[in-house]
Formats: C-alpha cells, structure tokens, sequence
C-alpha cells in the first residue's frame, strides 16, 4: 500500500509562469524617496566576464581581501528625453492628466518605434499641478549607439521623484529635449534592482519545467513524469501540480545588485563579446548574473528594499579581458 503522506516532489517555481507581453520588462515598482531624481535606466545585456576585487563586505571572512567575483556588463548609452507626461491617483490606480513633446525630437527614431507625436496635444503641465501625483519623462533608447544590430529603439517612461508636484515638473522640464547619462542617476558601489525578460527555452516536460523527481525504473509507460495528477475529487486538476509547458521567457526581478564599475570603451575583450561585438558607449558592470539572454534591454532602478548591511566602495584590482571564444 501507497503512502498517504510524501514530501512534495519537485518545485513550484515561480507565479504566475506566464509569457512577457513585450521582449523588455515594465516598472511597476518604486521606492518612496523624498529626493528630486529619476530613479531608473536601462542597458543592453552584454555578457558575463570576472574580475578581482577587495572583499568589501564588512564582516565577511575574507573582508579586505582580493577575491575574484563573477560580473555582468550592461552597455547603456544615454537615454533621448523626447516628452514628459503627468498622471494623477484615485480609487482605479493611475490616470494620465497632461503630456508635452519636445520641439526638437529625433522624429526618425520614435516613427521607427510606432509613436505620432504630430497626434498629441500639449497642454499646461502646472495648470493642474495640485492634482498630480506623478511625472514620468519619457524616454527612447540608441541602440544605434551599441553593439545592437538593430535600428528600432525602446519607448518607456522614466519616473521622477521629488517632495511635491512642482519640483518633479521643474526638473522634467530642464530634462526635456536632452540626454540622461548613467552615471547621473547611479554610481559604483551604488545597490539597484534589475529588471528584465528571461531567456525562452520552449516547450518542457515536467523535468525541466519543474524539477520533478524522476520515477522508479520499473514504473509503467514513463518515468519523466509526475505520477499522479491528483485525487478524483474535487474533479478538475491542482494548479500545483508539475506539467509540461513553456518554459522561460517571464518578467523577473532580482534585488540588490551591486553596480562595482561604470566605465566608457575599456572593456572589449579579445575578439569582442560573444553574440555581441564591441561595447561602443558607456556601460555598467554589475556584481553577479542578470536575467536574460545579450543584446536584451535591461532595467534597473534604486532598491526598494535595501540591503541593512554596509559596504565599502568597490576596489578593482583585475578585469578579465579573455576571449571567451576560445581565440
């Protein structure tokens, strides 16, 4: 006889495993600061190397000490602020108030992106200022700029914190029509969350998908199975149990990464970077793995919530420049 009590096979992985509506992620989240900023940016994914560094962490066992940590190279070339759109909040979420477009827009690369600007009207951003709630820059990315063999460009929108609704619109307004670098909104040693779309694996049996144990080697038909799909009643199958399905391809956050060095046209490697090229502008190196396959769009923002511990600037004594092709 059967046991009536086991330990769970396999994982549930995480909710919902729905596909991304769109190949670069949306902010939904953002920490609540009182400082006027904008709190985000995006990079394209670039590939991973390894550097040597002096542990920063406090109270680590190795603290002071070099060791070698695996990086993320993002290249992020400066962001064209081509309008600004306000919003207020009321019981239903969100709702867009007024927007102003930029006189001298780069018409090229937002036609290429499927935005008519000739469509919308301007209106007076302070006429209504009590009632707004947030300001948004919008923006547009050059991956012309990149080692991206595209021509296309990403629209999003940038948020801008502040104390109150005119110190926001003060600084979208000297914002508009120009370029946001990197290194004005982060610097190294600076935590960020990253956002992006993970890689599409197609469709995967119970295994893969879920990590399900595999059956006994006597067991009937299949053994990449999970089993059982559940009891008779209630008459309809449990969404916890593992079955096959698309894999990959999901918005995902990870918290608190460490950016450890924002640098220009130095970190090319020997015979460039795997399924890349060349890294043509800016870019930032962050400690650890990030989501998503190269040449995807990459966002970042400030921690919503932060590490308590702390740690010292980063120290680079070493960045592996190899090819990892084997040259």
């Amino acid at each position: 006889m059967g046991r009536v009590h086991h330990p769970r096979r396999g994982s549930l992985a995480f909710r919902p495993k729905s596909r991304a509506r769109r190949i670069y992620p949306t902010m939904k989240t953002l920490p609540e600061t009182l400082d006027v900023k904008i709190q985000e940016f995006a990079g394209y994914k670039v590939g991973m190397t390894h550097i040597i560094m002096v542990d920063n962490r406090k109270g680590s066992v190795t603290y002071n000490q070099e060791i070698s940590v695996p990086v993320t190279v993002l290249e992020c070339p400066k962001l064209k602020v081509v309008g600004m759109r306000t919003y207020s909040r009321d019981a239903y979420g969100l709702k867009a108030i007024a927007e102003s477009w930029a006189v001298d827009k780069d018409s090229k690369d937002i036609s290429r992106a499927g935005v008519h600007t000739e469509k919308a009207k301007s209106k007076d951003l302070k006429k209504d200022a009590e009632s707004v709630s947030e300001v948004r820059l919008i923006v547009h990315t050059r991956p012309k700029d990149t080692g991206v063999s595209k021509k296309t460009p990403e629209v999003f929108e940038v948020t801008v914190s502040g104390k109150d609704a005119e110190e926001k619109l003060k600084l979208a307004e000297e914002k508009i029509g120009k370029d946001i670098d990197v290194s004005e909104i982060f610097k190294a040693g600076d935590m960020i969350d990253v956002l992006s779309v993970t890689k599409a694996k197609g469709f995967s049996g119970q295994v893969k998908r879920y990590g399900v144990k595999l059956l006994a080697k006597k067991s009937e038909k299949v053994k990449r199975k999970p089993g059982n799909l559940g009891p008779f009643h209630p008459h309809k199958t449990s969404w916890t149990v593992a079955q096959a399905g698309n894999l990959g391809y999901n918005n995902r956050t990870e918290l608190n990464k460490m950016i450890v060095k924002i640098g220009e046209n130095d970190v090319d490697l020997k015979g460039g970077w795997l399924n890349y090229g060349l890294v043509k502008s800016s870019y930032v190196m962050v400690k650890g793995s990030v989501p998503g396959s190269s040449k995807r769009l990459i966002r970042f923002r400030a921690p919503v919530r932060p590490h308590s511990c702390s740690y010292d600037d980063p120290q680079i004594t070493y960045v592996s420049l190899e090819s990892k092709q084997g040259i």
